[in-house]
């Protein structure tokens, strides 16, 4: 009796289905669009960043601590702080590096 009230033989369920699937396609590609997308880029420069420094790059860690690169391996930076003091950071402790203004 409830199907007949209904008109439910079963026709348009696959419409129905189709309809309720494209709100969740649709926060997919928001999601991917406004977060997931950016995240990536962000991060290829970052990478970028970190494999283009040198020696002699002024740089501040993401402590934000400033310096200059004396050495530079793989893994690790060694940065001068001043005349006397010198430390070892890893490369991803590196926030940025910061250009001459001159």
């Amino acid at each position: 009796m409830f199907y007949a009230a209904a008109g439910g033989t079963g026709v348009g369920g696959a419409g129905s289905l189709i309809q309720m699937l494209i709100p969740f396609v649709i926060m997919i590609a928001v999601f991917y669009f406004l977060l997931i997308r950016p995240q990536k880029k962000k991060q290829n420069q970052r990478t970028a960043m970190l494999n283009a420094l040198n020696k002699g790059d002024k740089i501040v860690t993401i402590g934000g601590l400033h310096g200059t690169i004396v050495e530079l391996t793989a893994d690790t930076v060694v940065i001068r702080v001043n005349d006397v003091t010198k430390l070892t950071f890893d490369r991803n402790a590196i926030s940025h590096s910061v250009k001459d203004p001159s």
